[in-house]
Formats: structure tokens, C-alpha cells, sequence
């Protein structure tokens, strides 16, 4: 074959034939199936030659002998010619031609598309020739006269191009400058018109919109564009031109502005209805990664405020309830994930277990909440549920229909991002429940798996959750049997704080003496007062206020072994090195709740003459005189 090709190659450049001859040769050469076999010839001189021809079907040949050799990078390379891109360009420049025919701009588009793909240095002379004008010019050919090569124009018209613009940032903003924009626009709204009958008119174009939008930062559509995209795809059966509308309307719907345009468009119910009609045909990967794609679509205009208040109104909630009894993995997470959007705000959520949808998110979870089962749905549960939780009408409800039973079995679970959000609910759930709160400090498994996870957990989520959920519980045990004893603004010097808390004070501490039994529940409240964010100091500080009340500040019997045990582990916690730490690095921050939490903490700790020592070791007592907030309150 390789010697075929010489010959033919060989005639073609020294011999002196007829057009039809010539013809005849060029149709053998673009005929040939490996454009490989051309890669040791030099045929650019001779080539353009030929496009320069007074006879339109060697210009045609030519045209199309080149497209079908530039196929190959070598070739591609030696066509980079700035003669040969110049008499392309001219050619196009005439497009449409006096007969209408389209036969040469189609071989001239597909030669110069092919010579540039990958090939910046082609793309480079085409800017140089002012040529980028010339190719968006061939945008404006609506009426094709030679309608049996209509579709192959405007197939060939956006690989050219596509194959342009993909040069990158500089070519697409100078296109854009050009009214790239406009054109396209125009195009869409023919096509929007009449989907099956312009279907391939989109096809074609819609790629050249998503080049913009990855080479033009922050490029927002015109309002009326992204309805025709939202249009297309309610009335395409074209599964690309589906995908091509997804993930254009995708990228616009980051805009909060969008989200509700889109909103209000309908193209929520759009989908819906789409993929109620389609769900049974997503059999193959790609039908599911379109599947998907649509259902993040209706999320992600879920997540503007406006857009979900507005949905909140129609059908779309109703339909989201629906799906939580479908058997589809994808439109079943779909419709929690959009609930847990739905409930952003207490209303939302008071209206949600009223209505028991909270129940059935919680037999959903019943159903998936174990070590194999879907993580992106468990994440999602547990993110609505989370924000089910949060309004203070909910919980007792909440705790009753069973959310703590159904999640506990969770602990065995260790995706980061499920443990987060699993941590996260049952923070929000112990919210002043005293009761649930003094259940769960027992809970042997779930203490345990908290200070693992606070100690090596590679999440930093995941371990400030862990700390953040101890604190909580015996915060909220705790504080309204021991308030009483925390010294407030106007009480008396922090050295008489033992002689004021009542002996007869008496209350169950099992729970709290249960929780400290665990190895390391100490050492995480202390670890706990260095946390990067101050609102966890001082979680930590409230804590440890209690711990101090509850053991160190009795004189009580029952609790000296477990009070001896507590100064034991906080003295080999450092405490005071950790107190000191926390004043030197966060005290020009601190506000005025932890300038007196820390306060407390230190008077209650100094309740032990073992800890009197151990803070004087540390300088706590100076340390605190250097507090800012505190000087200004002497300074006043």
C-alpha cells in the first residue's frame, strides 16, 4: 500500500494532467484509509497548488485530500503553512458561493479544522490573518440553498470551530469580542423552535457554548438563552443534547439569579417529569451518568434561597416526598437530598414532621444504615435529618419516632463524610435534652468511638465533632443541676467559690462518672481548650467548669475517689499547660463569654489544693491579668 501511495504522490507532483485526471488521482489519495502512509512526503507546496486551481472539483478534491492527510499530527504540522491557511480563509470568506453549493466550504472546513486541532501554532496564524472573523462569519449561514449538504456544513462548521476555540482563553475572549455570543444565540433560538427538526443544527453548537464557558471565567447567559437551554431539554429525545443542556444549564445554575430564573421556568418539573418517563431505560453506564447529572441539576437550584422558597410552592415538594419511595438508589437520594435543601429554615422543618415526612426519611435510614449501604444516601439523610432536628419544636418528636436508635448502629461506619454528619445530628438531637444527654454519657460504644475518632481521625471535621458532641453532652446533663455554682458578674471572689456552692446539693452523677470512666474522655475536654475555633474553646471551658463542679467543689464522699481521679488526670493532661496556651495564643480574640468562662474554669479547678500547685507551676494566675478584655474593664 505504502508504494501505491508513493506512486500516486509521485504522479500527482510531476506530472502535468487534465483536471479530471487530476481529479481522479486526488479521489485515489483521499481514499486511502491510513494517513500515516503520507507522513514521510512533503506535499504542502504541491497542495496548495492545487486550491489555487480555476477548476472548482480539484479545489474540492484538494480540499478534501488535505483534510483527510492532516489526519495525522506529522502532516498537520507541515500544512501549518501561512499561504495555504490564507487561501482557505479566502475561500470562506466567499461562503455562501454565487451557485450555493456547499460541497468546497465543507472540504475547506474540515481541512482547516483538522490542521488545527491540537495545533496552536495553526490557530496562532489564523488570528494573525484576522481569519477568527472569517469563521464566525460562516455563524450567520442560516438559509443553506444546498440543502443536501446542509447537515454536513453545519456538522464541519462546528468542528472548525470547536477545534479553534479549543486554543484556550486568549481565543475564546477575542471571539467573544467579536459577537460570538450573539451568533450563537440566534442559532439556539432557531433550533429551540423546533427541536426535531433542528437537532442537529444544536448539536453542532452547543459544544461551541460549552468551549466559552471553560475558557471564559464568570460567563453568564442572557436570561432568555438559558430558558431555550431549559426548553431543549424538556422537548429533546436526544439523549447527547440532553447532556449538552445539563451541564451548560449546570454551570449557569451556580448563579443564585439563575437558580431562581430556572425555578420559576419550570425546569425542575421538567426533570422530574423526564426522568419519571426515562427511569426504567437507564440501564447502561451512560444513561445513568445522565440520570445523574439531572438530578444534580434539580439540587443545585435547590441550594439559592429564593429558588427554594419558590419551589417550596409547587408540585416539586410533593414530588421529592414521592421519590423517598422509590427504588431507584439515584432518584431515592435525590429526593432527600432536595428535602434536607427544603429544610433550611424552622418553618420548613416544623411543617416536615407535622406532616411525617420525618418519618419516613427516618425508615429510609432504618433501611441504610449499615456498613455496605449506599454513603451518599446516608450522608444525605443524615444532612436533612440534621436540619429536621435543629428547631427546638422538633426534638422531643424527633426523639421519639427513634432517630437516636436508627443512627447509633451507624458507629461502625467510618466514611469521614457520613461520620461528620452523623456526629453533627446527634449534637443538634441532645440540644437542652437533658434526659437523651445523661443516656448517651452512658453509652459505653459511643464514648469510646468518640475519643478514637478525636485522636485519629485524618478529617478535621470528623475530630472536632467527636470533641464538640462529649462537650455538648455533659453541657447539656449537666449545667441545669450545677448552674448554680458557676460564679456570675457581682458574686463573690473566686477564692470563697467553695465556701459558697451548698453541701445539700445532691444529684445523680452516674452518667457523668460513667462517661469519665471511659480512658481518655479527660484528656479530649483538655485537648479540647487549643482548638483552632474559639467557639470550641470555649465548649471546652463550660466542660470543664462542670467536671470541676461536679467532683472538685463537693465535699461530698461518694465522689472522693472519682474527685481524686479527676485532679490525676487533668494534672496529667496539663491542664495548665494547655489553659496557658490558650490565653497566650487566643486572648487578644476572645470575647467576653470566654474571658469569663475561662475564669470560672480556672476558679472551680483552683478548688483543689493539687491544682492550686499545678496552676501556679504554669503562671495561669499572671497569665490572666494579660487578657486585653480584661484590662480594659480595670482601665475603665
Amino acid at each position: 500500500m505504502a508504494t501505491e501511495i508513493d506512486e500516486l504522490i509521485e504522479q500527482l507532483k510531476t506530472t502535468s494532467v487534465s483536471p479530471d485526471s487530476t481529479t481522479t488521482l486526488l479521489c485515489e489519495i483521499s481514499a486511502t484509509k491510513d494517513p500515516k502512509l503520507f507522513d514521510k512526503h512533503e506535499l504542502a507546496e504541491c497542495f496548495l497548488q492545487l486550491t489555487q486551481s480555476e477548476d472548482t472539483n480539484v479545489r474540492k478534491e484538494a480540499a478534501k485530500c488535505i483534510a483527510e492527510i492532516t489526519k495525522s499530527e506529522v502532516q498537520r504540522k507541515k500544512f501549518t503553512k501561512r499561504d495555504i491557511i490564507a487561501a482557505f480563509l479566502e475561500c470562506l470568506r466567499r461562503v455562501p458561493t454565487p451557485d450555493g453549493s456547499m460541497e468546497l466550504p465543507i472540504q475547506i472546513c474540515r481541512a482547516l479544522g483538522n490542521i488545527c486541532y491540537l495545533n496552536d501554532e495553526a490557530r496562532d496564524l489564523i488570528l494573525e490573518l484576522k481569519g477568527d472573523a472569517v469563521l464566525l462569519q460562516l455563524l450567520d449561514i442560516a438559509d443553506i440553498v444546498d440543502a443536501a449538504n446542509a447537515p454536513q456544513f453545519i456538522k464541519v462548521r462546528g468542528g472548525l470551530l470547536s477545534n479553534y476555540l479549543l486554543g484556550g482563553e486568549g481565543l475564546a475572549k477575542r471571539a467573544m469580542e467579536l459577537g460570538i455570543m450573539q451568533k450563537l444565540q440566534r442559532i439556539i433560538a432557531r433550533g429551540a423552535a423546533n427541536v426535531e427538526q433542528h437537532e442537529d443544527l444544536l448539536l453542532n453548537t452547543l459544544p461551541l457554548l460549552s468551549i466559552l464557558t471553560e475558557n471564559v471565567a464568570d460567563l453568564n447567559f442572557e436570561a432568555e438563552l438559558n430558558i431555550q437551554l431549559s426548553r431543549i431539554l424538556a422537548a429533546s429525545t436526544n439523549p447527547d443534547l440532553a447532556e449538552m443542556c445539563l451541564e451548560l444549564l449546570h454551570y449557569q445554575a451556580e448563579s443564585d439569579e439563575v437558580k431562581l430564573l430556572l425555578a420559576k421556568d419550570g425546569l425542575c418539573e421538567t426533570i422530574y417529569n423526564l426522568l419519571e418517563k426515562y427511569k426504567t431505560l437507564a440501564s447502561t453506564s451512560e444513561a445513568r451518568a445522565l440520570m445523574k447529572l439531572a438530578c444534580e441539576l434539580i439540587v443545585l437550584i435547590l441550594t439559592g434561597d429564593e429558588s427554594m422558597h419558590f419551589l417550596y410552592t409547587t408540585p416539586l415538594l410533593k414530588n421529592m416526598v414521592d421519590w423517598l419511595d422509590s427504588s431507584d438508589i439515584d432518584l431515592l437520594t435525590t429526593g432527600v437530598l432536595a428535602l434536607g435543601n427544603f429544610a433550611r429554615t424552622d418553618s420548613h422543618c416544623i411543617y416536615f414532621v407535622e406532616q411525617q415526612t420525618m418519618n419516613k426519611l427516618l425508615e429510609v435510614l432504618a433501611k441504610n444504615n449499615g456498613v455496605k449501604d449506599d454513603v451518599r444516601l446516608q450522608h444525605a439523610l443524615l444532612s436533612a435529618l440534621r436540619n429536621l432536628v435543629i428547631p427546638k419544636p422538633n426534638k422531643n418528636a424527633v426523639i421519639q419516632a427513634g432517630l437516636v436508635e436508627t443512627i447509633l448502629p451507624m458507629l461502625e461506619i467510618h466514611q469521614p463524610p457520613v461520620v461528620f454528619k452523623l456526629l453533627g445530628t446527634l449534637r443538634m438531637t441532645v440540644d437542652g435534652q437533658e434526659k437523651l444527654a445523661l443516656e448517651l454519657l452512658k453509652n459505653k460504644t459511643l464514648i469510646e468511638q468518640l475519643v478514637h475518632w478525636s485522636k485519629s481521625s485524618d478529617y478535621a471535621g470528623v475530630t472536632g465533632e467527636s470533641l464538640r458532641l462529649m462537650a455538648w453532652l455533659i453541657k447539656h446533663a449537666y449545667l441545669n443541676k450545677i448552674a448554680y455554682a458557676l460564679p456570675r458578674k457581682g458574686d463573690a471572689p473566686a477564692e470563697q467559690i467553695a465556701d459558697k456552692i451548698p453541701l445539700t446539693q445532691d444529684y445523680d452523677r452516674s452518667s457523668l462518672t460513667q462517661f469519665l470512666s471511659n480512658e481518655g474522655t479527660v484528656e479530649a475536654m483538655v485537648s479540647m481548650l487549643t482548638a483552632q475555633h474559639l467557639v470550641m474553646q470555649n465548649e471546652a471551658l463550660i466542660a470543664l467548669c462542670i467536671l470541676a463542679v461536679v467532683y472538685l467543689s463537693q465535699q461530698n464522699e461518694a465522689v472522693v475517689a472519682q474527685a481524686q481521679r479527676l485532679q490525676d488526670d487533668l494534672i496529667k493532661c496539663e491542664v495548665g499547660k494547655r489553659l496557658a496556651e490558650l490565653i497566650s495564643k487566643s486572648s487578644d480574640s476572645m470575647t467576653k463569654e470566654i474571658v469569663e468562662n475561662l475564669q470560672n474554669c480556672v476558679n472551680l479547678l483552683k478548688t483543689s489544693d493539687k491544682l492550686v500547685a499545678h496552676l501556679e507551676q504554669h503562671n495561669i494566675n499572671e497569665l490572666l491579668k494579660s487578657i486585653p478584655i480584661l484590662t480594659e474593664y480595670c482601665t475603665l
